[in-house]
């Protein structure tokens, strides 16, 4: 038994409740910033190994993951349609100012970071902005980490096709199993919703939105071990013993916020 990543387990799964049981949607930003600026920093030291990435803008573009939180409504939609333009404009006169001393490689690796963390991350804090955003929010962590537990319980058991070179320990077993299973954590889920606490979520709605959540946390999984393979290395970090880094433990979290927020938002 891994007993530093059980440790590690209960110290996340603590944070986690900390951050839903928070009832202020800017308490729970800057905490959202404050991720986004922990797992940007791990990027950015494992792109290290390949190029020169621009730090500054890197660990200044998580101040967006925060600030859209005291952006009036009216004015949102078009502040976050103008931020990714303005990202890149920065970028590229970064490297015209260095006369090309920062090469497009340091540029390109910089803004899929940008792109990845915080504006992936914004989604959560968008999320929770959102009616009943906590209870949406568990839906997130149920399709991600139950889809990990799952995956992981059964593909070490039954486990015998390979799923893709780029994380050769999973199984396409393992994967079937981590949708099913976490489809099914939501459906419990939305039981004790519908029935203790007076919601009225359609479970076929959940059904389907766990199946395709959970599929797109697996892909960012697998995105997430494709930038760790071509930088080989095994872990963004050993902040979380036996867990990795930030990044490691919120990998398909970051992949599944933008398209959850789209179904709610369409529910």
């Amino acid at each position: 038994m891994d007993t530093k990543r059980i440790a590690s387990g209960f110290i996340v799964a603590f944070a986690v409740s900390i951050i839903l049981l928070i009832p202020n949607n800017y308490v729970t930003g800057i905490l959202f910033a404050l991720i986004a600026l922990t797992a940007m920093d791990e990027y950015l030291k494992a792109i290290s190994k390949v190029c020169k990435p621009i730090k500054w803008i890197g660990y200044l573009s998580c101040i967006i993951v925060a600030i859209i939180n005291f952006i009036p409504d009216q004015y949102l939609l078009s502040g976050l349609m103008y931020s990714i333009p303005s990202i890149l404009l920065i970028l590229f006169a970064q490297v015209i100012a260095t006369d090309m001393k920062t090469t497009f490689k340091d540029m390109a690796y910089t803004f899929l970071g940008i792109c990845y963390i915080p504006v992936f991350t914004m989604f959560l804090s968008l999320i929770d902005g959102m009616d009943n955003g906590k209870i949406l929010l568990g839906y997130i962590l149920m399709a991600s980490w139950g889809t990990d537990i799952f995956a992981y319980s059964i593909g070490c058991k039954l486990g015998k096709h390979k799923f893709s070179k780029v994380s050769p320990k999973k199984s396409i077993e393992g994967c079937i199993a981590g949708t099913l299973g976490a489809a099914l954590i939501m459906i419990i889920y939305t039981f004790i919703l519908n029935n203790y606490f007076g919601f009225e979520y359609s479970y076929f709605i959940i059904i389907i939105a766990g199946i395709v959540l959970s599929i797109i946390g697996q892909i960012g999984d697998f995105s997430a071990s494709c930038i760790k393979r071509y930088v080989d290395i095994k872990d963004y970090s050993n902040l979380l013993p036996g867990h990795g880094g930030m990044l490691d433990r919120i990998d398909s979290v970051l992949f599944i916020a933008p398209f959850a927020y789209m179904i709610f938002s369409m529910l």
